[in-house]
């Protein structure tokens, strides 16, 4: 179901029109946190192995950092005059990608896994920055914000992946399970 996203007032300086835009371009933004903050607690919790620990409290910060740019980005929304949609059922219904499909796993494997999940985020993220920011600075600089953290947080999870020449195990992989199954036989 699309819902219209077009509001009945916006901020100072942008059209209705425009709000709505931005609007939808958040939106979209904010599914994809929601999902990715879940999807680092899954991993959290279902990650196993000699690397456990390591994983298991380098993920806590990021689940944070995510959750708090969910918080800006529906604040955000809401500032445009617009009604962020944070339920899981609208998050189903409107997301364009799966589920997470990895269970119970080794660190490495969830690590790869996780590298395809956030190269997915980040990239959505740049073409949302190239949409907003043809509109709306002030958004525009939010997500550039949060892009920053994202990039940073991919670094660490390829830390893991990478060997001593540079190469990604994860390299030209097309799914999560590619994805690990690659960095688990690294």
């Amino acid at each position: 179901m699309t819902r219209t996203t077009t509001p009945r007032y916006t901020v100072p300086g942008i059209s209705v029109e425009d709000g709505g835009k931005l609007i939808a371009a958040l939106g979209m933004r904010l599914h994809a946190l929601n999902d990715l903050h879940l999807t680092l607690k899954h991993v959290h919790w279902n990650v196993v192995g000699p690397h456990f620990i390591a994983v298991h409290e380098m993920l806590d910060p990021q689940v944070d950092r995510v959750r708090a740019m969910a918080d800006d980005v529906a604040e955000r929304i809401s500032a445009l005059g617009g009604v962020p949609q944070g339920t899981p059922g609208t998050l189903v219904s409107e997301r364009t990608w799966d589920d997470y499909s990895i269970g119970r796993a080794d660190a490495i494997a969830h690590l790869g896994a996780l590298d395809l999940v956030y190269t997915g985020v980040i990239e959505a993220y740049r073409t949302a920055i190239d949409e907003v920011g043809k509109l709306d600075p002030a958004t525009e600089d939010i997500l550039i914000e949060q892009v920053r953290d994202l990039d940073q947080f991919q670094w660490f999870v390829r830390a893991h992946l990478e060997s001593a020449q540079g190469t990604l195990s994860t390299g030209g992989k097309a799914t999560e399970r590619e994805a690990a199954e690659a960095a688990r036989e690294s």
